[in-house]
């Protein structure tokens, strides 16, 4: 299957309530999630729920953790709520209030080798095939939250937040273009595509909304 650069609607009438509604009250940690981390220099509150599968307004608040989300190296961060405590995440403001990006596009132009799998007990995105060195661009636009190389298993990885709901995530990268708090547009070059374990050239691509991963194929074109 080649995969080519563009974009698309999407109204999703499924997603409609979802999209308008808060994070809902009492939620809980996927299953297999360590109760507690260890904040490391460097990390970054993105960076740690991103590799957790959670998302970053649940962590702050079973952490007491306010706006702009400072945290310390040797800092320890509940990763579950507090036996007892209601979610008041829809309460915790977000640092991105934009809206639902009205089109997507794919960030590279090739060949998908390898599917979205939702049973998957690694990372859950899709590989695409390209030579390295090839452009990475944004799917949509949004703020830069993660650059660098930090989560095992993603090398060279850029996280964009488009919005309240929804991030991006690109992976096994040569190059990093863009740093840490840059807005970035549709289609602006991010990263340059680098090796993974299986081929010279591939882009690991993820999707997420509120933090679960989706597949990307049910939003782009």
């Amino acid at each position: 299957m080649l995969v080519l650069g563009g974009c698309s609607e999407f109204d999703y009438p499924a997603d409609r309530t979802v999209r308008e509604s808060p994070i809902p009250t009492g939620r809980a940690a996927p299953t297999g999630t360590a109760d507690t981390y260890t904040v490391r220099e460097g990390d970054t509150l993105y960076q740690i729920a991103f590799g957790a599968g959670l998302d970053f307004r649940d962590i702050a608040q079973w952490n007491d953790i306010e706006p702009p989300y400072v945290i310390y190296p040797g800092q320890s961060l509940r990763l579950r709520p507090p036996q007892g405590r209601q979610s008041q995440t829809a309460a915790t403001p977000a640092p991105v209030q934009r809206p639902d990006p009205s089109t997507w596009q794919w960030p590279l132009e090739g060949e998908i080798v390898r599917d979205y799998n939702p049973g998957s007990p690694g990372k859950r995105g899709i590989g695409i095939a390209a030579d390295p060195g090839s452009p990475v661009l944004a799917a949509a636009a949004g703020e830069v939250v993660y650059s660098g190389d930090g989560l095992p298993g993603y090398g060279n990885l850029v996280i964009i937040q488009h919005n309240a709901r929804y991030l991006t995530a690109y992976g096994y990268n040569r190059a990093l273009l863009v740093d840490e708090g840059a807005t970035v547009a549709q289609g602006e070059t991010i990263a340059r595509v680098g090796a993974s374990d299986a081929r010279p050239g591939e882009l690991h691509f993820e999707l997420r909304q509120r933090g679960e991963p989706v597949d990307p194929g049910d939003y782009l074109p």
